[in-house]
């Protein structure tokens, strides 16, 4: 497979290395010092992109994907206000579209405990719930994708919580997200159910990016021949 890489920070050169061990190659390879050529002429030269980069670049990069008609992975956060009108692209022309806000399968398991948990603690008002997240100094997004992701299954199932803020709670209604910035750490996230009685957590802990670089490349090799909106639920049946 002819993957188009774009993004060379230490998520694309993890992604490259994994790839090229399971035999991919790269006819294009995007860093900050080449951006121009990201087009659709050099682009038809790959089967498959894989885009990593900066929320303010992000929707520009999968746009001209579409432009070479090219299936396109993003890994992208802080960009998905614009979701809505990607997806929309992606149906009305056929084409391939992949987003997942972590690719790692660690924690797209905790996403589907999440969302049970969340289902069952919709029952029990006595515990109140919020979310931790830790990653490194370089990230720019907070709160990260992943949380967010995390917050909105909540949202969606526990009637009492309304919507998330990036800060400690001011009432019963808001779910707080609080996120630091330490040093190399490559992700950790927390889902804390607290009450009078006893406190019940979930977490997930990035030993490296491997396992993110792994999802990103399995999510690559499934898109191609595919038309249609995936993600993580389709590439990994739950």
């Amino acid at each position: 497979m002819k993957i188009a890489l774009i993004g060379y920070g230490k998520m694309g050169k993890e992604i490259k290395a994994l790839a090229e061990n399971r035999g991919h190659t790269f006819p294009l390879v995007i860093d900050i010092d080449n951006q121009e050529d990201l087009t659709p002429e050099n682009l038809k030269q790959a089967d498959v992109a894989i885009e990593f980069t900066s929320p303010d670049a992000a929707l520009q990069n999968i746009n001209t994907c579409f432009d070479a008609h090219l299936p396109v992975v993003s890994g992208t956060t802080g960009w998905t206000s614009y979701m809505d009108e990607v997806k929309e692209r992606c149906e009305v022309e056929k084409q391939a579209f992949f987003y997942a806000s972590n690719y790692s399968l660690g924690v797209n398991i905790l996403f589907h405990i999440n969302r049970l948990l969340a289902d069952i603690m919709n029952r029990h008002s006595d515990y109140d719930v919020m979310l931790e997240e830790t990653h490194h100094v370089q990230k720019l997004d907070s709160p990260s994708g992943t949380a967010i992701t995390l917050a909105e299954d909540i949202l969606y199932r526990i009637d009492r919580k309304k919507t998330w803020v990036n800060r400690q709670a001011e009432n019963g209604e808001e779910l707080p997200i609080i996120s630091y910035r330490r040093d190399m750490v490559p992700g950790i996230h927390t889902v804390r159910y607290d009450s009078e009685m006893d406190t019940l957590e979930l977490t997930h802990s990035a030993k490296s990016r491997k396992g993110f670089a792994l999802g990103a490349v399995l999510a690559a090799e499934f898109i191609v021949g595919k038309t249609g909106c995936f993600s993580m639920k389709d590439l990994l049946s739950f």
